[in-house]
């Protein structure tokens, strides 16, 4: 396993070890989905819901280690190996800050769970930049368009101004931590603006490369 591997890996594996830990301090209903306002409106058992998200952040995070060895392209990734590890390990460690929340939450701390989020989907969203800003040409990671991946040049120019807007978008997602009232539009809007205008330009820049 490569060193970087093995971080997301140890991140995962200390969500299980924090679950056992506070296993006995849950309630036997405890809440596993909140609401676009930051309400609790989805409950589970605590012997199935207490790692039910430690074990999806694992599943995910051996898909994200699959990827790079299954996708056709794979001589690619590995061109931009280093920031896609780097994005493995935030990823976990992510995981890990969202599962506190819901330790603390069920264990009777009350707190704006939407607004907790938004610096957390901030920095998410700044590094899916910086991991866009670098990816060249493959099937699973960046921007993937019929017109990307059909020029090289389309998609080295619609990948780099992508992670360029989406870093700016990062730090506007992560500005509503301030902004409580208004943290989900926050979030949602620079994330369609940005993912819209990266669309219709990777078609526009393709149709100047047929010229």
């Amino acid at each position: 396993m490569r060193k970087w591997e093995v971080v997301p890996a140890g991140i995962a594996f200390l969500s299980f070890v924090v679950g056992i830990y506070f296993y006995q301090h849950m309630p036997d209903e405890m809440a596993i989905h909140w609401n676009a306002l930051g309400q609790a409106d989805g409950y589970a058992s605590k012997s199935w819901g207490f790692f039910l998200l430690p074990a999806f952040s694992l599943l995910m995070l051996l898909i994200l280690l699959a990827i790079p060895k299954i996708d056709p392209l794979t001589e690619n990734i590995e061109k931009f190996r280093k920031h896609y590890d780097r994005f493995l390990a935030l990823m976990s460690t992510l995981f890990l800050y969202l599962y506190l929340l819901v330790v603390l939450w069920n264990m009777g701390f009350r707190f704006d769970l939407l607004q907790l989020l938004t610096p957390m989907l901030g920095v998410l969203f700044y590094f899916t930049g910086v991991l866009a800003e670098n990816a060249k040409k493959n099937w699973s990671i960046g921007v993937r368009t019929p017109w990307t991946l059909s020029s090289e040049i389309v998609w080295d120019k619609t990948n780099r101004i992508f992670g360029r807007l989406f870093r700016v978008a990062g730090i506007v997602v992560g500005s509503g931590l301030f902004f409580p009232s208004y943290a989900l539009l926050f979030m949602l809007i620079p994330a369609l603006l940005v993912t819209v205008f990266s669309i219709v330009y990777s078609y526009v820049e393709y149709q100047k490369q047929l010229k």
